[in-house]
């Protein structure tokens, strides 16, 4: 199971554009770490892993329509290379990536599969201090067209939705791994943006 070298390397030319600064080909493999360490958690690993490689294979930080064009791209990329089912499944998580929820209608194993996927999109909240203070800042970057008070308005909305979910995880591995540590970085970030 893996994607074709050529596909990876367009991928990459992708995430190597200049306007991104956090949804870079790092962010990729950091969240090939995650799921290559819940291996044994993952009902249909292939879907997943490519819905991994393009999730955030278009990215325009002035656009709303970034999720959408991903899967796009993927179902286009994709085709031949995997079955019509898991091609549909890993846009379909992609999709969910717009809104960071679990679309009804699932088989109970696929619903799994996309809550640990948007878990790990999510675990740079509970990283370690440095690097998601290295996140915040990459993050702003990539909006630096945007005024600083709209910003920061904009940013703490977010972020305060992410702090008031009662699940901010939708699974137990997503809970145990990142959960408190992303509490308190959503926290420590809001106070910042209240500043």
């Amino acid at each position: 199971m893996s994607v074709p070298a050529e596909l990876i390397e367009g991928l990459k030319a992708r995430y190597g554009e200049p306007q991104r600064h956090y949804h870079t080909w790092d962010h990729i493999t950091a969240l090939k770490r995650h799921y290559d360490s819940l291996s044994d958690a993952w009902s249909r690993p292939e879907p997943v892993l490519w819905a991994l490689y393009w999730h955030d294979a278009i990215y325009d930080p002035t656009r709303g329509d970034n999720e959408e064009l991903s899967a796009q791209l993927l179902e286009e990329q994709g085709r031949g290379h995997i079955s019509d089912d898991d091609l549909t499944f890993a846009a379909k998580i992609i999709r969910a990536t717009a809104k960071h929820e679990v679309p009804d209608g699932l088989s109970a194993s696929d619903a799994h599969d996309l809550a640990l996927f948007l878990d790990i999109d999510l675990s740079i909240l509970g990283a370690p201090t440095a690097v998601f203070d290295r996140y915040e800042t990459d993050v702003r970057r990539e909006y630096g067209f945007v005024p600083d008070e709209a910003f920061r308005a904009g940013r703490a909305r977010i972020l305060k939705g992410f702090a008031e979910r009662q699940e901010l995880y939708f699974t137990d591995a997503g809970r145990g791994l990142w959960d408190a540590r992303a509490r308190s970085n959503l926290q420590r970030s809001l106070d910042r943006l209240a500043d």
